[in-house]
C-alpha cells in the first residue's frame, strides 16, 4: 500500500521542487513544445531567483512524498480581484507536478486535494489553473470537477508562447 505524505515546502526547498520539474518537463511537454523552450521555461519559473520571488509573493509550495521518497509538489496562491472582497476570491493552482514513474499511485489527486483545501481554508470560492491545450493533464483537471473557462495564448518571449486553457472548480 502506498503512504503518501503532503508537506509545507520552505525556500530550502528549492533545488528539489527544480529537480522534480526537471524530471517532469521532458516527457509532459516534449511532444508539444521544443526542448529550447523547455529550457527556457524551466529557467524562467525555477531558477533559485525566481522560486524565491514566488515563495515572497505568499505563494504555498507543497510537497509530496510516497512510500519516503519526494517525488511531486504543487503550488498556489491567492489571486483574488481584490482580496478584500470576500465573493470574489479565488486562488490559483500554479505548478502541480509528479514524476512520471510515480503516476497513478495517487499522489497528483492527493496534492490536488492539498491546493483544494488550502484555497477553502483561506476563505476562496474557486481555485483556478492554466494548463497547455495539448498536456494529458486536462483530463485529470475535468474528472476532479474543473470546467474550463476560456483559451489563451501567452508570449512569454524569446519568441515562445503559452497556449493553454484556464480552467476552474467553484466551490
Amino acid at each position: 500500500m502506498n503512504q503518501i505524505t503532503i508537506r509545507p515546502a520552505n525556500l530550502e526547498d528549492r533545488s528539489l521542487i527544480r529537480s522534480i520539474s526537471e524530471g517532469t518537463w521532458p516527457s509532459t511537454y516534449g511532444h508539444i513544445i521544443s526542448q529550447e523552450q523547455i529550457d527556457f521555461m524551466l529557467d524562467w519559473m525555477y531558477s533559485d531567483t525566481s522560486l524565491a520571488e514566488q515563495f515572497e509573493k505568499g505563494h504555498q509550495f507543497f510537497i509530496a512524498n510516497l512510500n519516503g521518497k519526494d517525488i511531486g509538489f504543487c503550488s498556489v496562491s491567492d489571486e483574488s480581484a481584490d482580496k478584500k472582497e470576500k465573493n470574489k476570491k479565488a486562488y490559483k493552482l500554479n505548478k502541480l507536478y509528479v514524476l512520471p514513474a510515480a503516476h497513478g499511485t495517487g499522489t497528483g489527486k492527493a496534492l490536488l486535494n492539498k491546493a483544494i483545501e488550502t484555497a477553502k481554508d483561506n476563505n476562496a470560492n474557486s481555485l483556478f489553473l492554466q494548463v497547455n491545450k495539448h498536456n494529458n493533464a486536462y483530463t485529470f483537471y475535468l474528472k476532479n470537477g474543473f470546467e474550463k473557462e476560456s483559451e489563451f495564448k501567452f508570449d512569454i518571449g524569446n519568441g515562445f508562447y503559452m497556449d493553454d486553457y484556464v480552467m476552474r472548480l467553484s466551490f
